[in-house]
Formats: structure tokens, C-alpha cells, sequence
């Protein structure tokens, strides 16, 4: 069973790496898709990515120790298999079994034929189940067949090609009989999906939400967090890219920061109708409810308290950086000075963490601190 059970722990820890790297761009693609987070969406975009690479590693692992792989081959190796239904004849040699006997039927799950056989047709099973889900409906049962050949196929020219010259040999065979083995497990997998998926909402229940948000002009707050998130990357990437051309000097790397600052969260949704880049991603936009001229002096207002932060954090570091000679009459102020500000830094960054926690999973209940002091509102209109 490790041939089985070691490929999938390595798949589980590349899926935990690979989920870590795109968490935040599909938490992006939900919420401006459908203006909230569908839990049974996300566990099944997440799964499916997970079964994906399980499958592979499945096929390829374990891998050989040398890419001279011929070397540890007898000469004339066969390296596919042709005959269609060789695994029988496999189960049924040396098992025992006597066709008049049915008592001595059990014995052929006792045998490694009937293993490798039945692993290879559960194999591409989870896979015809999310092509239904994919597709929807059973007439597209025909191009879930042909993909599923497709894939099945795909793996057996990778293990007879060696992974395509990676080795220079094959480590395993081409066999027809895990082609047909692998597509029969994926269209049983199509036909029997709906009894699996009926545990999940559907397309057309998740897509009926989304427009009902729309039409209460409901935007969630984590779509305001991520907004936010978008814009602060995209602030540092332009201050970094803008100081590299400077000196390294804090007070000049201040002033452009404050500038950018000031354009991201100010200029730019004037201009832009009340949109930052990161909420025309996002797809809404700030509005007063009241006028444009109103609403100018509110973003004013939101840009003021996100600034407050930043200059906070300037501030703090200020006087976290502030160096003195040992023998400085100021030396000890300086130390408690330094440990007071690292406090209050940590305590900062918990705050602002926790109140971000509080407003995101809030249900509506809290707005973030920037949007309730300038009292503006969200709208996708």
C-alpha cells in the first residue's frame, strides 16, 4: 500500500504549498464574481486541485533513482502492453479460483492483479464527477469521455516516454488496460456525480445569491479588506519601484510614500467616480448618497484616517531607529524609549488585525475604521 499511500502525502504537501500561493488571488476571483465566498465552490476548486496532483504523482511517483534508467532493465524490456484484458487472465493465474467452485471466488481479491487493477479504475473516477459538475448537464457525457481518454492517455505516454526523455527508458508500461480501466472510472464517475454533488449547492443556487447581492447592492467586507489589500500592494510596489531611483534617505522616502498614498486613496477615486484600483477590481466604488462635492470631502476624510496609520507606523520607527552612543547621558532613556515603542508597535499591528477579523466575518454588523470616520458607503451601482 505505500506505492499508494507515499505519492499522496507528497501531493498534500505540495497542495498546502501550492493552496498558501493562490488563496488570495481566488478569494479575489470569488468575491468579484459572485460578491461573497461560496464555501461548497471553494472546496471544490481546492479538492479538485488536490485529487489533480494526487493523480499524477500517482502515476509518476515513485521516481527512479537514475535517469540511466536502462541500465537496471534486461535487454529487450517490454514497455507497453497491447492486449486488452490482460488484468483477467493476471487475477485468475496462480489464484486458485475454480470457475465451477463459486465459493473460491473471494480469492481473486486476494490477488495483486485485481488491486492494481481496481485502483486504476478508481483512479479517473473523482474525475468524471467533477466534469459533471463542470458541465452541468448528462448530454455533455460524450466530451467527458473523450477528455477523460484524454487524460488517461496523457499519463501512459508520459510513463512510456520515460516523463518525455527525462529518463532513457521507460519505469513503467504503456498498458491498453489501464486506458479503458481509467475512462470506464471516469464515465461511471460522470453518471453517478449527481448522488455526490447533491450535497452541494448548486450552480444556479450559488449564482442566484450573487445576483440578489447585486440587486440589495450588498458588498461584504471582506470584498473592502481585499480592495484594501490591492491598493497597499500596489503602493509599495510603486514606493519601492519610485525610491530605488533615490537615495536611501527616510524623510524623502516619507515624502514619496505620502504622495503615492495620497493619489491611491485621494486623487484616483476622485478622478475615477469613487473608485480605487483595488475596488474597480473588486468591482464597487465609495459613494456619499448625498453629492459629488460631499463625496470628495469624504474620501478627504477615509484618506486622512489611512494616512494617520501609515504616519503612525513612520512615527514609531522614527524613534525605534534613534541611536546612541553607550555612554550617552540619553542612553537609557533611549533604551526604554525603544522597548516602548516596539510595544506599541506590537500592539498596533494586534489591533489593526483584530479589528479587520471583527469587521470581515462581522456580518455587516461593523464598517472598517476609515469608512466610519469619513462615513462613506460601498455600492456596486
Amino acid at each position: 500500500m505505500s506505492a499508494y499511500t507515499q505519492p499522496i502525502y507528497v501531493a498534500m504537501i505540495v497542495f498546502l504549498l501550492l493552496a498558501v500561493i493562490i488563496f488570495v488571488p481566488w478569494l479575489i476571483y470569488t468575491y468579484r464574481k459572485y460578491g461573497y465566498l461560496p464555501l461548497s465552490t471553494t472546496l471544490i476548486a481546492f479538492s479538485f486541485i488536490f485529487y489533480f496532483i494526487s493523480a499524477l504523482f500517482l502515476v509518476l511517483l515513485p521516481l527512479p533513482e537514475s535517469r540511466n534508467t536502462c541500465i537496471t532493465q534486461q535487454p529487450g524490456t517490454q514497455h507497453y502492453s497491447l492486449m486488452p484484458f490482460t488484468f483477467i487472465s493476471d487475477m485468475f493465474k496462480n489464484s486458485g479460483v475454480v470457475l465451477s467452485q463459486p465459493s473460491t471466488y473471494a480469492l481473486l481479491v486476494k490477488q495483486s492483479a485485481f488491486y492494481q487493477a481496481f485502483f486504476n479504475f478508481l483512479l479517473l473516477l473523482p474525475f468524471g464527477v467533477y466534469l459533471r459538475y463542470f458541465f452541468q448537464q448528462r448530454k455533455y457525457w460524450k466530451r467527458a469521455l473523450g477528455l477523460t481518454f484524454a487524460l488517461t492517455l496523457f499519463y501512459e505516454i508520459t510513463q512510456v516516454t520515460g516523463i518525455y526523455g527525462i529518463y532513457n527508458c521507460a519505469y513503467r508500461i504503456f498498458d491498453v488496460d489501464d486506458l479503458m480501466l481509467n475512462t470506464l472510472g471516469g464515465i461511471l464517475g460522470f453518471f453517478i456525480a449527481p448522488a455526490i454533488l447533491a450535497m452541494f449547492p448548486s450552480k444556479e443556487s450559488i449564482n442566484a445569491k450573487a445576483e440578489r447581492l447585486i440587486a440589495l447592492d450588498d458588498v461584504r467586507a471582506m470584498s473592502v479588506l481585499i480592495a484594501l489589500l490591492i491598493d497597499i500592494f500596489i503602493i509599495n510596489l510603486v514606493g519601492q519601484f519610485s525610491t530605488a531611483f533615490t537615495e536611501s534617505n527616510l524623510i524623502v522616502n516619507f515624502l514619496i510614500n505620502s504622495i503615492i498614498i495620497f493619489i491611491a486613496f485621494f486623487a484616483i477615486p476622485i478622478v475615477w467616480n469613487g473608485h480605487t484600483i483595488g475596488s474597480k477590481i473588486m468591482r464597487f466604488r465609495y459613494d456619499s448618497k448625498i453629492s459629488t462635492i460631499d463625496t470628495n470631502k469624504r474620501l478627504f476624510k477615509r484618506f486622512g484616517a489611512i494616512y494617520l496609520t501609515y504616519f503612525s507606523f513612520f512615527i514609531l520607527s522614527i524613534f525605534a531607529q534613534m541611536n546612541l552612543q553607550i555612554g550617552s547621558p540619553y542612553y537609557k532613556l533611549k533604551v526604554f524609549l525603544a522597548l516602548g515603542t516596539n510595544l506599541l508597535e506590537i500592539v498596533l499591528i494586534v489591533a489593526l488585525f483584530f479589528h479587520a477579523l471583527l469587521v470581515a466575518f462581522g456580518k455587516g454588523k461593523r464598517r472598517f475604521y476609515f469608512d466610519e470616520a469619513s462615513d462613506l458607503y460601498t455600492t456596486r451601482k
